[in-house]
């Protein structure tokens, strides 16, 4: 059995599972789409705050747009851009689902 990082809302396995292929509905995602859209700049800059206190806007990332800008090798560079922009969107989506639990539990919370 898995549990949210509060603690307070334990989740089976099979439940998480459930959830995530709900997901997969595309009428589903269009509405939790168009929800998300409405509050989109205000998710984008908790996103950015997120990252910015995490470090990831620090010295390596500035650091590895260096190496990828300035690699000789055509090859290498799109590896590098490629890996590069891959690890921004895992760790935005990473960030993204800790946003969504927590504005989850917040809009749960008796008024």
């Amino acid at each position: 059995m898995a549990a949210d990082a509060g603690g307070d809302a334990p989740f089976t396995d099979e439940q998480l599972d459930r959830a995530v292929e709900a997901l997969s509905d595309p009428e589903r995602f269009r509405a939790a789409e168009a929800r998300v859209a409405r509050v989109a700049p205000q998710l984008q800059h908790i996103l950015g705050e997120a990252l910015h206190a995490g470090g990831f806007f620090e010295q390596a990332e500035s650091s590895q747009v260096h190496q990828a800008a300035t690699s000789a090798d055509e090859a290498e560079r799109t590896a590098l851009i490629r890996t590069l922009l891959a690890e921004e969107v895992r760790l935005g989506m990473l960030v993204g689902v800790a946003v969504g639990w927590e504005l989850a539990r917040e809009l749960e919370l008796p008024e």
